[in-house]
């Protein structure tokens, strides 16, 4: 019986982890790269079955290593949630990505624009954003499609009262809104858009902050009420010295009788 190992599939191709060339983007592009990637994690960090990456080799085709793509933000379901070098459909059980997100620009358009678009259309995948953070072509620097008979149909996006652009994600169950150019990820049930880690540790310390702000605050008007409660005592007992009665005392301190008597009392 032959070995089903020892097809020239298996042993001889190589499948490349990367390109071998360094890793370029512009400031814009690695931002919104490493944003999409990070707070699509934490979103999805509950869910073992959910895999999000970005920037890695994607092959779908066994024995084609030229059969790659390589997208910027991608969400694959009902795949295990671990580390990868590369993701190959084949070990995957034929698993794809159903969200794909391109940090776009002009020198990337044709790229973006018909040869990926082609492969993610051929790959099956569910939506296919794009985003232009430098507005170099897209206006508005926001699209999304939706796969639909396999092609992709735009999904309508929604101007808000705020003035920013909403497209929402079914695959994702997320909105994507940009905001003077800036695009965050917002979960459409609680209004909240998506921290990535990093800005997730920076609440975190803010509300650690208020937090011990309003305690400092609160320890502040105690003492100052327990100051003012040892003033009112020590000015009703110079008064009841020189004679006054509890009602005199209290009408000179414009208080109640039975103020003055619990002050008495303390």
């Amino acid at each position: 019986m032959m070995n089903p190992f020892s097809s020239i599939s298996d042993l001889e191709i190589i499948y490349p982890d990367g390109d071998g060339q360094p890793m370029t983007e512009s400031d814009p592009t690695r931002d919104y790269l490493i944003y999409g990637v990070e707070a699509l994690g934490v979103y999805f960090q509950d869910r073992p079955d959910v895999y999000v990456s970005g920037n890695l080799f994607v092959y779908y085709k066994r024995g084609v290593p030229d059969a790659v793509v390589s997208p910027d933000v991608f969400v694959v379901f009902d795949v295990e949630k671990k580390k990868r070098r590369s993701f190959k459909a084949w070990e995957e059980n034929g698993k794809l990505p159903s969200f794909v997100m391109e940090i776009t620009s002009k020198t990337t358009q044709e790229n973006d624009e018909v040869e990926k678009r082609e492969k993610y259309s051929r790959m099956g995948v569910t939506e296919y954003f794009q985003y232009d953070p430098t507005g170099d072509y897209l206006q508005p620097a926001l699209k999304g499609a939706r796969l639909v008979a396999g092609t992709y149909r735009p999904i309508p996006a929604q101007l808000l009262p705020d003035g920013s652009v909403s497209i929402p994600s079914e695959v994702l169950e997320l909105d994507l809104r940009l905001l003077n150019g800036e695009l965050r990820f917002y979960n459409p049930a609680t209004g909240k858009k998506l921290l990535t880690p990093l800005e997730t540790e920076w609440a975190r310390q803010e509300a650690e902050l208020a937090q011990q702000e309003a305690e400092l605050a609160r320890q502040e008007a105690e003492l100052a009420q327990q100051e003012a409660e040892q003033s009112l005592k020590r000015a009703i007992a110079r008064l009841m010295g020189l004679g006054l009665t509890i009602n005199q005392v209290a009408e000179t301190l414009n208080l109640s009788v039975e103020a003055v008597q619990k002050l008495c009392d303390r």
